[in-house]
């Protein structure tokens, strides 16, 4: 099967994409709506882009009206925001945050999601998350006919959860995967949770 994305409409073409690109992490981010409140939101077109200066990139797409997202306006107005990754026992948190609210509304209150103080920034992170990302805005594109603002963030901060780590002999931090239990992004209405860790040496 070719699919010709030419002779597709937009609507088509992300429904192919989203079906195929996968599997995708999942920024779950917190932005701040006012002092003190928050905006929480889920994004899988998200991913590392540089390591100097340490970027991240959110795609965000419209909302059915045409206006920016919460998150972009947030961002863009108040410039420093929390990247999450989510682990299976909070699918469903995180799932029902990208239901549609009105731009006061914070996700947090709504779903009763506790936070905590995320040392070293000015906003909180989700106290139940194993990793979270202290990020400053660094660039924001558009990109497109709708257009997707395409947000640059620069890593400032990583918080990660001292019982998903372990140190190497020669002092190198790891991650365990099979501790974080990341949630990935599938098409349609599925999420994928971890499996097996496949290890194989990369070739000099």
């Amino acid at each position: 099967m070719i699919l010709d994305l030419a002779e597709l409409k937009p609507g088509q073409v992300y429904f192919h994409m989203i079906q195929t690109l996968i599997p995708r992490p999942i920024a779950w981010v917190l932005s701040e709506i006012e002092q003190g409140k928050y905006n929480l939101a889920p994004f899988s077109y998200f991913n590392a882009v540089c390591s100097d200066p340490p970027l991240i990139m959110l795609s965000v797409g419209k909302k059915p009206d045409g206006s920016f997202k919460d998150t972009r306006v947030n961002i863009e107005q108040r410039r420093d925001f929390v990247v999450h990754i989510a682990h299976r026992e909070m699918l469903e948190d995180l799932n029902q945050s990208s239901a549609t609210l009105a731009a006061d509304i914070s996700e947090l209150d709504q779903l009763g999601i506790e936070t905590t103080r995320f040392e070293g920034s000015r906003l909180p992170r989700i106290k139940a998350c194993r990793i979270a990302y202290a990020c400053e805005c660094y660039q924001i594109h558009e990109l497109g006919s709708t257009p997707q603002s395409i947000i640059y963030g620069k890593v400032n901060r990583i918080y990660i959860d001292e019982d998903i780590t372990s140190t190497s002999d020669t002092g190198r931090l790891k991650v365990h995967a099979d501790k974080l239990e990341p949630i990935a992004r599938l098409g349609a209405d599925e999420y994928m949770g971890f499996g097996g860790v496949i290890r194989m040496t990369r070739p000099k």
